[in-house]
């Protein structure tokens, strides 16, 4: 679904734009983990947000990232978007055809008011899978990493991402990704960050509380572990190696495991004041611990909304939305707006907006 080559957390149904309204039914079942409804249909009038938002967390679709700009701009004043930040996914070692902040930034560059980026998804991430592959983190790959973030920031990047300790194929094309949360890479990037102001690192990682087998409808596809870490102590322990620096865990809402519930978020957001959560409500596949009733498209559920009253600075809006908008399905930016304009006005301003501001050092 993303390009060129991105396969990270944005998930297309398998040949989706080719089936017909009976297939995509039957694509839908397979992928809905719960027994809830389906969420709303592709066809349904669009509906902006009550408070203008910032996007936190948008990809490149196609291989023109200019059309990904274009469509954008057109799209933004039908959701009341104020600004879009585009990152690269995070993309895997084995994946020739990566890109990073620098193919963003010339995109970007006559609209720098209307949108901002992140980069390290396609050198800082895998310069983080080959040192685990490899065994190799001494000094010299540390400093290399580090010049590499350096020249991120002088780029004018808003800070990193999209990051991973964790990331699941989610079809028959997508990537397995693994690192340790607190590898030094990562420490070392907590380090930049702290450096930067705060500069936020967005990471993707599916929660893991405990060791678990892979979720069986994911068993089959490409390079997925049959066995999981336990991965929230090591993400513990970068979030504790510098305070200074600051965490936005990606897709708080779109969850794989079973793992990221109302409970974690609750204790680790208590635990850890420079954790901030990215939410996340995918239309097209829900995952689990919907925050949304009606698997997406309902009412929010009473549990979350007390958690976003209880930490009403530590959440930012962050759909995964794809540009050029995909055809043919529900928009991920639509379920952000479905669920910002069920909360209170006050709360719906710092999620929407302020948060965001504030953490990217947006004037």
């Amino acid at each position: 679904m993303l390009a060129p080559g991105t396969q990270g957390c944005l998930r297309n149904s398998i040949g989706m734009l080719a089936l017909g309204a009976a297939a995509i039914a039957l694509a839908f079942s397979l992928h809905l983990r719960a027994a809830e409804p389906h969420p709303a249909e592709a066809d349904a009038a669009p509906v902006a947000s009550l408070t203008p938002f910032i996007e936190v967390h948008s990809h490149f679709g196609g291989k023109d990232p200019a059309a990904a700009i274009e469509d954008a701009l057109r799209v933004m004043p039908m959701e009341n978007c104020a600004k879009v930040i585009f990152m690269p996914s995070p993309f895997a070692a084995e994946q020739t055809n990566r890109f990073d902040d620098e193919v963003i930034l010339a995109a970007e560059k006559d609209h720098r008011d209307k949108f901002a980026f992140l980069g390290g998804g396609g050198t800082l991430n895998v310069m983080i899978q080959q040192s685990v592959m490899s065994g190799d983190s001494g000094p010299e790959v540390v400093k290399k990493f580090k010049e590499r973030a350096e020249q991120i920031m002088r780029d004018g990047a808003s800070g990193f991402g999209e990051m991973t300790p964790e990331h699941f194929a989610m079809n028959a094309n997508g990537f397995y990704e693994y690192a340790p949360a607190d590898h030094p890479l990562f420490l070392a990037l907590m380090d930049v960050s702290a450096e930067h102001d705060g500069a936020p690192i967005s990471v993707h990682m599916e929660a893991v509380p405990k060791p678990m087998p892979i979720p069986a409808e994911l068993a089959s596809f490409h390079n997925n572990a049959p066995q999981l870490h336990a991965n929230i102590p090591a993400f513990e322990r970068l979030l504790s190696h510098n305070p200074h620096g600051n965490i936005v865990w990606a897709h708080e809402g779109w969850d794989n495991t079973g793992g990221r519930t109302v409970e974690l978020s609750r204790r680790l957001l208590k635990a850890h004041p420079n954790l901030y959560m990215e939410i996340k409500i995918d239309p097209v596949e829900p995952g689990k611990n919907y925050i949304l009733a009606n698997a997406g498209s309902g009412a929010i559920k009473p549990e979350w909304l007390q958690l976003f009253k209880d930490f009403p600075d530590r959440f930012v809006v962050g759909s995964d939305q794809v540009y050029p908008e995909p055809k043919g399905q529900p928009q991920h930016w639509q379920s952000s707006v479905t669920l910002l304009n069920q909360l209170p006005a006050d709360l719906r301003k710092k999620i929407a907006f302020e948060n965001t501001a504030r953490l990217y050092h947006f004037n």
